[in-house]
């Protein structure tokens, strides 16, 4: 499989749920340094997969406790992101978006924390998709994206903006987790 064309989106089931929080303030955006895990050694954001009995929004909370020792307070959701690796693997990625969150963010030993503005965010330390969907996030516009990748290399892509529509994320974990109970 090598175009979004060789995947039956309708029946797709993910391997993995999983998260991605951006913290943005001040015309900055924190990111990591990911130390661990799929796509350690590229900068990324907090986020990590949805464990069992788990909503995306308590993983994202979990997730940037774990990695940062933040809290975010209030989340905004953004998008999804459903990742088909050619050796099978795949990712089904909910991304929200904070400007207000408890604690200071601290290094451990998953990631470590780097403020960037938003003029200058090290999109070739990224993976490959994100310099196409960030900037919606930090447009505030709501998008589904779907995405093939040879391991770090993008084979093919489609992103559809859904205006406006913040509460489609929940909606969509949902009608997930009733496919796929085995993994919520």
């Amino acid at each position: 499989m090598k175009t979004l064309a060789d995947v039956q989106w309708e029946d797709w089931q993910a391997t993995d749920p999983a998260t991605l929080v951006f913290v943005v303030e001040d015309h900055r955006i924190l990111l990591i340094h990911k130390k661990t895990g799929l796509g350690a050694g590229k900068i990324n954001a907090p986020g990590g997969k949805v464990d069992p009995g788990e909503t995306p929004e308590q993983c994202a909370v979990r997730e940037c406790q774990e990695e940062l020792h933040i809290t975010p307070r209030t989340l905004q959701y953004c998008g999804q992101n459903l990742f088909q690796f050619v050796d099978g693997y795949s990712i089904h990625v909910w991304v929200y978006k904070t400007s207000s969150y408890e604690g200071v963010p601290k290094e451990t030993v998953e990631a470590r924390p780097l403020w960037c503005p938003l003029d200058d965010i090290p999109y070739d330390q990224m993976w490959e998709d994100d310099r196409l969907w960030l900037p919606l996030v930090l447009d505030n516009q709501v998008f589904v994206a779907r995405w093939i990748f040879d391991g770090n290399s993008m084979l093919d892509s489609q992103i559809d903006i859904i205006a406006g529509d913040h509460d489609r994320g929940m909606r969509d974990f949902t009608t997930y987790a009733a496919r796929h109970s085995e993994h919520v």
